[in-house]
């Protein structure tokens, strides 16, 4: 027997955010910088949640465009990563995607201190399409 076919909860505005600390092993550049495929690959697993959240599967990434490097991303930050639903078609779905920075340490202060910002610096957008069975 053949499973049932399963209901789509893909909506337009749908959104999901993950937070996380970007660890100094991340590092790879002067003054701490992460290098972009940091932010791509915090993309593809808020994509992952959504799809998994929407459709009961991990779907794929088909492409991204549009993948904007706004401002820097530094090992020792806090960020947030969101994924929205912008388009859903038949077996896609269409995100925008932002990386805001939430949080930074502040080695003048001392080696450990690290201050939330407000408002978030908006460090990388991008829109991506996935595809689902």
């Amino acid at each position: 027997m053949s499973e049932p076919a399963r209901s789509s909860r893909a909506e337009v505005g749908r959104r999901v955010t993950h937070r996380r600390y970007v660890p100094y092993s991340h590092a790879h550049y002067a003054g701490n910088l992460v290098d972009g495929a940091y932010s791509l690959a915090a993309f593809g697993d808020v994509a992952t949640e959504m799809c998994i959240m929407t459709d009961g599967d991990e779907g794929l990434f088909a492409s991204y465009s549009d993948v904007q490097f706004k401002a820097p991303v530094r090992a020792g930050d806090v960020i947030e990563i969101s994924a929205e639903i912008v388009r859903v078609g038949s077996r896609s779905r269409e995100m925008a995607f932002e990386v805001r920075v939430v949080g930074r340490g502040s080695s003048d202060r001392g080696p450990s201190a690290a201050d939330l910002l407000d408002p978030p610096i908006v460090a990388t957008t991008a829109r991506g399409v996935v595809v689902v069975p």
